[in-house]
């Protein structure tokens, strides 16, 4: 049985209230949102975008969004997870600045916001789940436990991965970063003896006593390191880093991270892809990340595996080519979708249902 993909078609991203009249009309004609139930929590996922960056959702549609959600008797707010690279949104202080200054406050989307934090033991726990690649996965706490959750991605391009949308938003976006650290690479990370300054603090926070400093050299026991990337969070000299893998490994890994989310939220979860301001690269991406794609439109589904597929196949026609692996040579965006089926998130095979049309 085909799932279905409810969409609207959008020309213009800059215009502001065209998009959010449209959005409204794919919020009442889809009816995704009853997956919210009166009195439930729901956590709604984001990317909030990287400092310097303007790829994201914007908050007058989060607003929105969150607006719907309330009417249903929910009580929406707003989360991502901190990064396992350098850059403002290492730590739950900062991110909540970088959200700030990108617009998303209490007063403009009228709910509050949640980073974890991976210092505190109670923001995250691990999940067994037993796959090909990840037997425990590691993952926000607040995304298992909210009664309802949504998914809102800004859909564009990604150099691991092809493409990013909602597999990869749920996927790697609600990972600890230990969680990404078994995503992207081994578990432990890289280290470059001639950049270590001595400084000593890796050792003052791996869990594991997996470093210790030797001759004002840090000394890395990769035997005893646990992959919780928390020294790479830490080393201002810049002598660990993560070694990240390509291929089809890290999509499948991604995979089985959303399963961990999303396998006992099958009745309780829904999706929406933003494909508009369609870049090459992630929102983590603030040097020349350029547009690739025109806009095409916002999707709403139930099948976080179809809204997708779907979004793929529009955003391919409106190109005339397969644009993402134009730009990503070497990556089958497929891999991601056929090992989501496969594990049972969701269904390739979908019915358009155009809104406005």
């Amino acid at each position: 049985m085909k799932s279905k993909v409810f969409f609207v078609a959008v020309k213009d991203a800059e215009d502001t209230e065209a998009v959010d009249r449209k959005l409204g009309s794919l919020l009442a004609q889809s009816r995704v949102l009853p997956v919210v139930e009166s009195g439930s929590k729901a956590v709604v996922k984001l990317h909030f975008g990287e400092e310097g960056t303007d790829a994201f959702v914007r908050p007058d549609n989060l607003r929105l969004i969150c607006g719907e959600i309330a009417k249903h008797g929910g009580a929406p707010y707003l989360s991502d997870a901190n990064t396992l690279y350098r850059g403002k949104r290492l730590n739950s202080q900062d991110h909540l600045l970088v959200a700030r200054d990108h617009g998303f406050t209490r007063e403009a989307v009228g709910v509050d916001i949640f980073i974890p934090d991976e210092t505190k033991e109670r923001d995250i726990c691990d999940v067994p789940i037993e796959q090909s690649f990840i037997k425990t996965a590691k993952v926000g706490r607040c995304y298992l436990e909210a009664d309802a959750f949504i998914a809102v991605t800004h859909f564009k391009g990604h150099a691991l991965t092809g493409f990013g949308g909602t597999l990869k938003n749920v996927g790697m976006g609600c990972a600890a970063r230990a969680g990404k650290l078994a995503q992207h690479c081994d578990a432990a990370p890289a280290f470059y003896e001639d950049k270590c300054i001595g400084c000593g603090e890796c050792e003052k926070v791996c869990p594991a006593s997996a470093i210790h400093l030797e001759d004002d050299r840090a000394v890395l026991s990769k035997e005893k390191c646990i992959g919780c990337a928390s020294c790479v969070a830490v080393c201002s000299g810049m002598a660990l880093f993560i070694d990240v893998q390509a291929g089809d490994e890290v999509q499948k890994k991604m995979v089985e991270y959303a399963y961990a989310i999303l396998r006992d939220k099958k009745e309780s979860s829904c999706f929406l892809n933003f494909a508009l301001r369609i870049n090459k690269e992630c929102d983590c991406w603030r040097y020349g990340n350029e547009r690739i794609a025109p806009d095409v439109g916002i999707f709403a589904s139930t099948d976080p595996v179809a809204i997708d597929k779907a979004s793929l196949d529009l955003v391919n026609d409106s190109c005339g080519k397969a644009i993402f692996e134009v730009f990503h040579p070497g990556k089958n965006p497929l891999v991601q979708l056929e090992y989501a089926q496969k594990l049972g998130l969701g269904n390739m095979d979908y019915e358009l249902i155009r809104v406005g049309e």
